[in-house]
């Protein structure tokens, strides 16, 4: 039967390194970008890191997601200045374009140093 790795037994995490590993753990944790951290958000920004600028529709279908989840979560990331809005129309149709700002992908790469401080801090646990 599979062992439950979300499950702490004491004598896997007993001791002084045990202590260490798990403080600088929660450290990390309680670093994260909070903003970035939301599933689609996330989505969002690494989407316009790997591209100069993206459409509210292909956002809508690169996330598989709905206008609501996209548009919600595109307004936070605005507010916090790691994306920009700019709307306009192509042809008679309305045209919402963003992009990543220089603080946008500062707090992407900063989010994933702490994920992969977080990883090799729990993987020198084994």
């Amino acid at each position: 039967m599979a062992k439950n790795l979300a499950v702490k037994h004491k004598e896997e995490y007993d001791g002084p390194a045990a202590l260490r590993v798990e403080k600088a753990a929660e450290t990390v944790s309680n670093d994260l970008d909070k903003v970035i951290h939301e599933r689609m958000r996330l989505g969002i920004v690494s989407a316009l890191a790997a591209n100069q600028k993206l459409s509210f529709s292909d956002l809508k279908k690169l996330l598989d997601t709905t206008d609501g989840n996209i548009s919600v979560h595109a307004r936070k990331l605005e507010e916090a200045g790691y994306i920009t809005c700019e709307k306009s129309f192509k042809g008679r149709m309305p045209l919402t374009e963003y992009a990543i700002t220089k603080e946008g992908r500062a707090a992407l790469t900063r989010y994933l140093d702490h994920m992969e401080a977080l990883i090799k801090a729990m993987k020198g646990t084994r």
